[in-house]
Parts: structure tokens; sequence; C-alpha cells
């Protein structure tokens, strides 16, 4: 029989938990939960995925002062389970691996790529055809991009590469890869996400394959 008020993993649960690894925060009180980020969207995903219900605000971060959409709630509940998994106040230098089951990995991959993830694209002149994409996984904690690098290594087959830039790490992984990782991640058409990154990163997908296929005709 199951515990009352107990918390499940789920698809949902594992996006939230790669938001709050990436864009959320904990107080020191053992009870208080914030989410920043600039996009709306991204906040209602957060609450939705958590049962939450609270008031956006605008709070001032970042060195340019900008003011940015915000949540608060006090949920000690929460607050202890994801310390239990893995995620603690103060976490963005020490955050490591985060305790999560395989089968929800990559929803938990899906919402850190949304929270500090980033892709690109762009033809390289030097050669025809030669459209590239990338993806990449951004955190101030090397460990925690490590393991999980190491992690989709294991799952996947697959190398990324770690490196410094600046204050920050970057986990980068090019075309077959990141294509390999996307489809992971948005195996699920109508998985919750951030609609813009989605776009983005099929849009980049679709005009590589369409450069394939002007190549054979």
């Amino acid at each position: 029989m199951s515990k009352p008020n107990r918390i499940v993993w789920s698809s949902k649960l594992a996006y939230a938990t790669g938001l709050m690894a990436t864009d959320g925060s904990m107080s020191n009180d053992g009870r208080h939960i914030v989410f920043v980020s600039k996009d709306i969207e991204q906040i209602e995903n957060f609450m939705s995925c958590l049962g939450v219900q609270c008031r956006i605000s605008l709070k001032t971060s970042g060195f340019n002062h900008n003011k940015y959409p915000y949540i608060q709630f006090s949920n000690s509940k929460y607050y202890n389970w994801f310390e239990k998994i893995g995620i603690h106040p103060n976490k963005t230098k020490t955050i490591s691996e985060i305790k999560i089951p395989d089968r929800y990995f990559f929803d938990f991959l899906r919402g850190h790529f949304d929270g500090d993830g980033s892709s690109y694209s762009y033809k390289d002149r030097r050669w025809k055809n030669s459209f590239m994409y990338y993806i990449q996984f951004v955190s101030a904690s090397e460990n925690h991009l490590c393991w999980i690098r190491d992690t989709l290594h294991k799952t996947l087959k697959i190398n990324g590469k770690v490196r410094k830039v600046g204050n920050i790490y970057r986990l980068s992984f090019a075309k077959l890869n990141s294509y390999i990782i996307v489809n992971k991640m948005y195996s699920d058409k109508n998985c919750i996400c951030l609609n813009r990154k989605k776009i983005k990163i099929f849009n980049a997908i679709n005009a590589a394959v369409l450069e394939l296929v002007d190549r054979h005709a």
C-alpha cells in the first residue's frame, strides 16, 4: 500500500527535476523553492508538473540587473525530496549526480536542456553540403556535466566533451550524437517542453535532412 502524499516518479516530475537542477533554487529554511525563467511558458510548465499554483512576479537577476519572471512557494515535501535526490541549497557549483530512475533520464535531460541547454547550427562555407548543428548542456559544476556525459555514454554509447568556458562548463554534442539525443528527449511527441527550443533544434535537423536529400538527388 502506497504512503499518503508520497512523491512518485513520472515523466513530468523528471522534467521538472531537470528544470529545478538548472533554473531552480532552494532557500536555507528547509521549505522555500524558487524558480526563475525569462519564459513564462517555462514557469507555467514547472508549476504544472509539480501541481502547484502561485503568483508569477519579477525579480532582478544577473550582472545586467535584468528583471525576470519567477515564482516562490513553500513546500517542505518537495524541498526534502529534491534534497534526497541530489539538489541542495547553493547547488550552483556543487551539484553532481541526480538520483533519477533510468526510465525517466531523458525526461530529466529535456528539462535540463530547456533550463540551461542550447542548440545552434551553421553551414560551413569551406565545404559543400556541410550544414552542422550541435546541442549543449551548461552548468557551473563540472561534476554534474560529467555525470550527464557518462550516463549518455552508458545509455546510448555516444561521447561528448566537457569544456570550461569562462566560469562555466559546457557539454557539447555534434550532429549525429545530437540527433540521437534529441530523438530520445522528444520520443513522446506530446511531451511537455519549452516549445521555442524544440522548434529550433528540429528546424536544424530538418535542414540537415533536406541537405542530405539534395546531395543524393
